[in-house]
């Protein structure tokens, strides 16, 4: 199947052949942001999620009343379920961003990783192709799914280099190690079955609606609150940071324009150490929201004893998605990361109520 003629701007209109869209996982940080957007686009979409503790349907309080926004609380690991909301919806595509994603829980508990991860992802797969085989044949080339994993697959990097498309898996945590798994799964799917589904492997993402356990959410509250900000090791663990604002843009671009048979890595080019990040999440904070007592946000910071198995850099290299379908990150990093700080302080029941369990 050949690539769609790539337009301006993908987000313009709602393109028929993609007019609903289920979305898995959508009540979490990556999966509100995108569907904010696709049902603001004109979209049918619909939300299969089993709202664990990292789903809250007040991340989509704003769509409440919109009739582009459908709900399915299941489970993946429900075959039962996920057949039946895919063909009741009939949706022309899926996007798979439901998983357990936090590498201290992954370490505590690898078993719950490889089941919701990998499992949920193969009865997904399955009946996705069921599903696809029994489309009408004009339906079925149009169909897509795309599959978001992590660039935490490819292991770790020392102080050259980046990961690419042909990057070799080398998964270092429980968490990695199940998107691993899954997107192995989705490839042999894919070249098993011809299953129209892409991969997308994305670096560290930040912005709004993102759990309080991230690094950057973590910073923000702790500061505000007066407790210590953790930073594991040294704090010269590098990452690579993308706003999830540009993720969402990187994939309705692959939705609508790629070839099916084709994966790409989605990062901004913008790698800083950690401690590095902290300190500058503190000293916006000191400037948008000063202490009393005039201390500086910066003395909280405390290093800690380091993360099992920390990988030490990640850096992606997006080139092959730039060059095939004309995206490119939009975003300067420091006025998002002020305006993602400015919206934990707007918003500070809906983290509040995350922390203190009564947040739905």
């Amino acid at each position: 199947m050949e690539p769609r003629t790539i337009a301006e701007n993908p987000l313009k209109d709602a393109n028929q052949s993609m007019s609903r869209v289920l979305v898995t996982g959508g009540a979490g940080f990556i999966g509100s942001n995108l569907i904010r957007t696709l049902v603001h686009h004109g979209f049918q979409v619909l939300n299969f999620d089993k709202l664990s503790y990292a789903g809250h349907r007040q991340s989509l309080s704003d769509l409440a009343d919109s009739p582009n926004l459908h709900w399915r609380i299941a489970d993946l690991c429900d075959e039962t379920s996920v057949r039946s909301a895919i063909f009741d919806f009939q949706p022309n595509s899926i996007i798979h961003l439901a998983a357990e994603s936090h590498v201290d829980r992954s370490i505590d508990a690898p078993l719950l990783f490889a089941q919701s991860n990998v499992i949920g992802t193969i009865h997904l797969l399955e009946v996705a192709r069921d599903y696809w085989s029994k489309m009408d044949s004009d339906s079925a080339r149009l169909f897509r799914m795309i599959h978001v994993s992590t660039d935490e697959v490819f292991g770790t990097l020392d102080e050259n280099g980046s990961f690419s498309e042909s990057s070799p898996y080398r998964p270092n945590s429980p968490y990695a190690a199940s998107k691993a798994s899954a997107d192995h799964f989705v490839r042999a799917y894919r070249n098993t079955y011809q299953l129209p589904v892409n991969i997308t492997n994305c670096s560290n993402n930040f912005g709004p609606y993102q759990h309080p356990e991230k690094l950057i959410p973590t910073v923000i509250t702790r500061a505000i609150s007066g407790a210590m900000i953790p930073v594991y090791g040294d704090g010269m663990n590098v990452r690579d940071w993308l706003h999830v604002d540009d993720h969402v843009r990187a994939l309705f671009h692959i939705l609508q324009y790629a070839n099916p048979t084709s994966d790409y890595v989605i990062g901004a080019n913008n790698t800083v150490r950690n401690l590095d990040l902290v300190r500058s999440v503190c000293d916006i904070l000191d400037e948008l929201s000063p202490k009393a007592d005039g201390r500086r946000m910066r003395e909280q910071i405390e290093l800690v004893p380091d993360r099992p198995g920390h990988d030490f850099r990640y850096a992606v290299d997006s080139s092959k998605l730039q060059r095939d379908l004309r995206w490119s990150p939009q975003l300067d990093f420091q006025i998002a990361l002020g305006n993602t700080i400015r919206w934990y302080l707007d918003n500070q029941w809906w983290w509040e109520g995350i922390i203190d369990g009564t947040l739905t």
